[in-house]
């Protein structure tokens, strides 16, 4: 059986997953997180993607990427990106062969009510995890950078619902930490977990059908409507 193409909207952010191959292991050491993520702010930058949020664990990798009216981009970018990280640790292990699964797996989402929600979903996998016990204290995901106050060291690109959080930096930060400290409720987590697995859009029935009419054709499954706030 063909496997279905992978949807990607102009215009809209995508919740990107990508896993090791057989689930194993992507990150051994702190090196190996610090070259991906270098390699995202370089690559970022050579295809034009704004990064809104990552979050790297040890076997499989979120992010959440926007190329604009531009998507193939995103595509471009995760292919060199999978690449230059299995040479890098196939060098390092003295090893041939594949680091990732074959596809990664993507979600177009809705910006409105859901780009935040999806960015607490990313930035919450270490403490459902039971890795740390606060975003905070997790060092390769994006919610040090979008929390510090010392903007000069970020590279990720803040999306515009973090803006419209209040009119100062210091005002958007404390309300955005409020907003991933609340936690996230068991709908909202399967609601974003399900429709990155399947392939699925990420939003309301107005957004399926705004997408439908962009891309020309029908999309078979449909995802529940907004998530419990």
């Amino acid at each position: 059986m063909s496997r279905s193409g992978r949807i990607l909207v102009p215009g809209f952010p995508h919740h990107i997953v990508q896993r090791g191959h057989n689930k194993q292991v992507v990150f051994a050491d702190l090196n190996d997180f610090s070259f991906y993520l270098s390699n995202l702010e370089e690559l970022k930058q050579n295809f034009d993607v704004q990064v809104y949020a990552y979050c790297l664990m040890t076997n499989h990798i979120h992010l959440l990427l926007d190329a604009g009216n531009t998507p193939s981009n995103i595509s471009k970018l995760m292919k060199t990106l999978a690449a230059r990280m299995t040479r890098y640790r196939n060098k390092q292990d003295r090893r041939t062969g594949t680091l990732w699964e074959s596809r990664y797996k993507s979600s177009a989402v809705q910006t409105d009510g859901y780009l935040l929600a999806c960015c607490r979903y990313i930035e919450l996998n270490p403490v459902r995890a039971s890795m740390v016990s606060n975003p905070e204290d997790y060092r390769w995901s994006s919610y040090q950078q979008k929390t510090t106050t010392n903007i000069s060291t970020r590279w990720i690109d803040i999306d515009p619902l973090f803006h419209s959080l209040g009119e100062c930096e210091e005002t958007r930060i404390q309300r955005y930490i409020n907003f991933v400290q609340s936690g996230i409720p068991n709908q909202e987590l399967q609601f974003f977990r399900d429709n990155v697995q399947r392939g699925q859009l990420t939003g309301n029935h107005k957004f399926v059908d705004e997408v439908e009419r962009i891309i020309g054709k029908r999309i078979e499954f449909r995802s529940r409507g907004r998530p419990k706030k």
